[in-house]
């Protein structure tokens, strides 16, 4: 039998499993998961705008 297919024709028993984290954990783990891409977005706006002030300082600098 190959190592690939090994254990494949068994049944997914942890499919059937109810989920382990409770409601209430899913949702302060989402709203944590929301606030740190809103914080990761806001940074990376950040840094464009720098990136865009440098490069028309530099601009205006060797003009």
């Amino acid at each position: 039998m190959s190592m690939l297919t090994h254990g494949v024709e068994r049944p997914l028993g942890w499919a059937e499993r109810p989920a382990l984290i409770s409601d209430a954990r899913k949702a302060r783990l989402k709203r944590i998961a929301l606030s740190a891409l809103a914080v990761l977005s806001m940074g990376s706006v950040l840094t464009a705008l720098i990136a865009l002030k440098t490069a028309i300082y530099v601009w205006h600098l060797h003009a």
